[in-house]
């Protein structure tokens, strides 16, 4: 987040018992949203972050105000039960949407990764400069004229930013995909780019887990790709750890999105690599469909995945996964069999 004394990051978070609820993460400290948000003691305030959607920029706006005023008095004012050690909460997904837009290939030098193994085979004379800049100009032309690639998958693969990652039995190419997610504010359909960062509420991390030997149908080869069965198995898309505003992040095109398998670094990529920044994927994704408040739109993911280094996850390992302002996931990983029920 930037650095200014009002800034807060939100969450969704749950007590060792008891129900979950939402929360402004105040560095260490998380305090009930309903207690920031209500007008005075005594009063009700907002209490999911869901009810922020109706006038974001308001209540955002507000929070930043008591937010500010909280770091210069203390908690005073705030009930002491609304207060809680951020160690001593499970973290959830921050949000809960009704839909999520996923967008692929749209990294620059991970989709020139992807044509220069195509085309060892296809241009074999060429040399391996030869084919690169091959793979360049057809970027160029694809981020000059092209359109983004945007599927949907489920909000039931989500799980928490430190959940156990469940491997399924059906498939062995399970492999991670690091991505910035923006949330979406307000209803959106037919938005011009230039208008279209306006929609976004904030941003948050998604990993967008992708069992790869279960992306295409063997039996009906022409038919292209099984996103159900290679993407929304429970727990296979890790959200998280919090929502923070998009005032709080000065360029979401200048994030450095890194992720680590057992402490070994496999992506570390920019933001700026996207062939289609967020503006562009709103206008394209609000052409076809409505965003709704609350929703994901998936950014695609960089180069480093494991099909790049031809290792996919296995039972025991841990994915440590960070995105600049936005914080860190830690998510093991489990087979089927092992997991609890």
């Amino acid at each position: 987040m930037a650095g200014h004394e009002e800034t807060f990051a939100l969450g969704r978070f749950r007590l060792p018992s008891g129900p979950s609820f939402a929360g402004v993460v105040l560095g260490d400290v998380v305090v009930r949203l309903g207690a920031l948000t209500a007008p005075r003691v005594g009063r009700a305030g907002v209490h999911d972050i869901e009810g922020l959607f109706a006038d974001w920029d308001g209540h955002v706006a507000r929070l930043r105000e008591r937010v500010a005023s909280l770091r210069d008095a203390g908690m005073e004012g705030v009930p002491p039960d609304t207060v809680h050690e951020l160690t001593a909460l499970n973290v959830l997904a921050p949000v809960r949407p009704a839909q999520v837009f996923q967008s692929g290939a749209n990294y620059r030098a991970h989709v020139i990764d992807l044509i220069m193994a195509q085309q060892i085979e296809t241009r074999a004379a060429e040399t391996e400069a030869e084919r690169r800049a091959r793979a360049a100009a057809i970027m160029d032309e694809r981020a000059a004229a092209g359109t983004p690639y945007v599927f949907v998958g489920l909000p039931s693969a989500i799980c928490g930013p430190y959940d156990d990652v469940v491997l399924p039995a059906d498939g062995v190419q399970h492999d991670w995909e690091l991505e910035l997610a923006a949330v979406i504010g307000r209803p959106a359909r037919h938005v011009h780019r230039d208008e279209a960062l306006s929609y976004v509420a904030g941003y948050t991390i998604a990993n967008d887990i992708t069992t790869r030997d279960r992306v295409f149908r063997p039996d009906i080869p022409g038919i292209g790709t099984d996103w159900l069965a290679s993407k929304n198995a429970p727990t296979f898309l890790p959200t998280g750890p919090f929502l923070v505003p998009a005032v709080f992040v000065e360029d979401a095109m200048k994030l450095q999105v890194t992720l680590r398998l057992n402490g070994e670094t496999m992506q570390d990529a920019s933001t700026a690599d996207m062939i289609f920044d967020v503006a562009r994927l709103i206008e394209h994704t609000s052409a076809k469909a409505e965003l709704r408040p609350g929703d994901l739109l998936l950014t695609g993911s960089p180069a480093g995945n494991g099909a790049h280094y031809g290792r996919f996850l296995r039972p025991g390992d841990v994915m440590t996964a960070n995105i600049t302002a936005l914080g860190e996931q830690r998510n093991p990983c489990v087979a089927e069999e092992e997991a609890p029920g």
